[in-house]
C-alpha cells in the first residue's frame, strides 16, 4: 500500500515500503521557466549588427580599428552580462572596473563613427542596468543618459536624440526586471525556509507531546502493575483494582495522543494533580499538595500541568522518595509552582536530555511565554520551580 505526499519544496514522492522516488525535481526552473541569465541578454547584441555591417562594406573609417573596438565592447559586454547574475562577482571592483572600460569604448566608438555606431549606446544601458543595484541606479542613467544625448546630437544631429531615450529605457527596464526578478526568487527562498521551521516546530511539539505524554503514563503502567504484581498473592481486590487503574491510564492515554496528534490537546491542571496522586501513592510516595490564590488562567493551567507530569514522572522514576510536595501560589503578576521530593533526585544526563524532551522541552515552552523553569537538588531532596506570569484577559477600555 502506498500514498503519495508533499516534498519541501512542492515536489510530490510515492512512499511505500520501497525507496522514496520523487516525481520531478526541486528547484527555481520547475515550472518550465527557468531565471534570467547571461545567456539572455546575448541576443541584444545584434543591435550592433548595422555597425558590424558598415565595416564589411568598407563604409568605416579605420575599419580595423573599428574592428578591434567591436571586439573589444562584444567580449566586456559578455564579462559583465554573466557575471551580473552572480551576485558575488556583480559586488566586486572587477566589475566595476569592466563596466568603466565598457563605457569609455562606447563612448570612443560612438563619438568617432557616429550613425549605427550610436546603437552601442542601449547595448550600455543594458549592461549597466544588469549589474547595477539600489537608490544610485536613477542618477546614474539620468547621467548615462544626457551624455549619450549629446554625443548623439554632436555627431547625427536632434534626429539621433532617440538613441537617449533607448538607452534609459534599456537600462532602466533591465534593471528593474532584474531586481524585481531577484526580490521574487528571495520571496520563494523565504517561503521554502518558512515551511521548513513550520516543519520542524510540529516535529520538535509531536516528539515533546509523545515523550510527556509516553514517560508519565508508562511510568504510571509500570508503578501500578509492579504493585498488582506484589498484592496479588496476599489480596486480590486490591491487585484488581490496580489492574483497573492501569486500565484507566491506558484509555486515557490514547485519547491524549489522539489530541496530541491533531494539536489540540490541553492539559487540565486538576486532572495532572490527580493522575499524580495516583501515581506516587502506587509507587509508595506520601503526595502533599498545597494551593494558595486563585486559579491560573486555562493556558497558564496547562503549562502547569506539564511541569506537574514531568516532575512527578522523574520522581516515581528516579528519586526513591517518600514524600513529595506540590505546592502552586498564584500572585498578582506571578504564579509559581513548586515541586519537591525528599528522594535522591533525577540522574545528571536526565536534565541533559536532547531537546524538545523531559525538563528542557518544559524549559522551552515556559520560555515561549515569558517563564522560566528551575530543576535541581535543594537540601535533602530534589525540586521543580516553574514561575509563570499572570496573564492580563481583560478587556480593553472602550474610547
Amino acid at each position: 500500500m502506498t500514498k503519495t505526499a508533499d516534498g519541501g519544496c512542492g515536489t510530490r514522492h510515492r512512499i511505500g515500503l520501497g525507496k522514496r522516488r520523487p516525481s520531478q525535481r526541486c528547484g527555481p526552473a520547475r515550472d518550465g521557466i527557468g531565471p534570467p541569465s547571461g545567456f539572455t541578454m546575448l541576443p541584444w547584441l545584434l543591435m550592433g549588427m548595422g555597425a558590424i555591417a558598415n565595416l564589411v562594406r568598407g563604409e568605416t573609417p579605420n575599419p580595423w580599428i573599428g574592428a578591434i573596438g567591436v571586439l573589444i565592447f562584444n567580449s566586456l559586454y559578455i564579462a559583465l552580462v554573466f557575471r551580473a547574475f552572480d551576485r558575488r562577482a556583480r559586488e566586486t571592483p572587477t566589475t566595476r572596473l569592466l563596466l568603466l572600460a565598457l563605457a569609455a569604448v562606447t563612448f570612443a566608438l560612438a563619438g568617432g563613427y557616429g550613425g549605427e555606431w550610436l546603437y552601442f549606446f542601449p547595448l550600455l544601458g543594458l549592461a549597466t542596468g544588469a549589474v547595477m543595484r539600489g537608490p544610485r541606479v536613477g542618477v546614474v542613467f539620468l547621467a548615462l543618459t544626457v551624455a549619450a544625448g549629446l554625443v548623439a546630437g554632436l555627431r547625427d544631429g536632434w534626429g539621433a536624440i532617440s538613441v537617449a531615450y533607448g538607452t534609459l529605457i534599456s537600462g532602466m527596464v533591465t534593471a528593474a526586471i532584474l531586481a524585481l526578478s531577484e526580490t521574487v526568487r528571495e520571496l520563494r527562498d523565504t517561503r521554502q525556509e518558512l515551511a521548513r521551521t513550520a516543519v520542524e516546530k510540529e516535529r520538535l511539539r509531536f516528539s515533546r507531546d509523545l515523550h510527556d505524554l509516553l514517560g508519565h503514563t508508562l511510568s504510571v503502567i509500570v508503578v501500578k502493575s509492579e504493585a498488582a504484581r506484589r498484592l496479588g498473592p496476599r489480596d486480590m481486590d486490591a491487585a484488581l483494582a490496580q489492574i483497573s487503574d492501569i486500565e484507566s491510564v491506558g484509555r486515557q492515554a490514547l485519547t491524549e495522543i489522539r489530541e496530541a496528534v491533531t494539536g489540540y490537546r490541553r492539559g487540565s491542571f486538576g486532572a495532572e494533580l490527580d493522575r499524580a496522586r495516583s501515581a506516587l501513592s502506587a509507587a509508595g510516595v506520601e503526595a502533599v499538595v498545597r494551593q494558595s490564590g486563585p486559579p491560573p488562567e486555562p493556558e497558564t493551567a496547562a503549562l502547569l500541568g506539564w511541569v506537574v507530569r514531568e516532575a512527578v514522572t522523574n520522581a516515581v522514576r528516579h528519586s526513591g522518595a517518600t514524600t513529595c510536595e506540590i505546592t502552586l501560589t498564584t500572585a498578582t503578576e506571578r504564579v509559581e509552582l513548586t515541586i519537591a521530593d525528599d528522594g535522591i533526585g533525577a540522574p545528571v544526563d536526565t536534565l541533559a536530555e536532547t531537546e524538545g524532551t523531559g525538563l528542557r522541552g518544559l524549559s522551552e515552552r515556559l520560555a515561549a511565554v515569558g517563564g522560566t523553569l528551575e530543576a535541581g537538588p535543594a537540601g535533602a531532596g530534589f525540586r521543580v520551580r516553574a514561575r509563570l506570569p499572570v496573564q492580563d484577559e481583560s478587556p480593553a477600555p472602550a474610547f
